[in-house]
């Protein structure tokens, strides 16, 4: 899920400052962006089947008025 990798990112990128480790601040960068990314895509993905589930709705009210 994009919120923990995005949270254990900037974990990361806190750690690294204190210890002044470019590297492992580059990682957490790049394992927050990750996260922020992967929730995206989860928000989209529901926002998609609440669409669905809409269309879905209508198309049943549309054929129980047509029989």
């Amino acid at each position: 899920m994009g919120v923990i990798e995005e949270a254990k990112g900037r974990a990361k990128q806190a750690v690294g400052d204190l210890t002044d480790n470019d590297a492992l601040k580059a990682e957490g960068d790049a394992q927050a962006s990750k996260g922020v990314e992967e929730r995206k895509e989860t928000e989209e993905r529901a926002a998609a089947k609440a669409h669905e589930a809409k269309a879905d709705a209508h198309e049943q009210e549309q054929q129980a008025a047509e029989g």
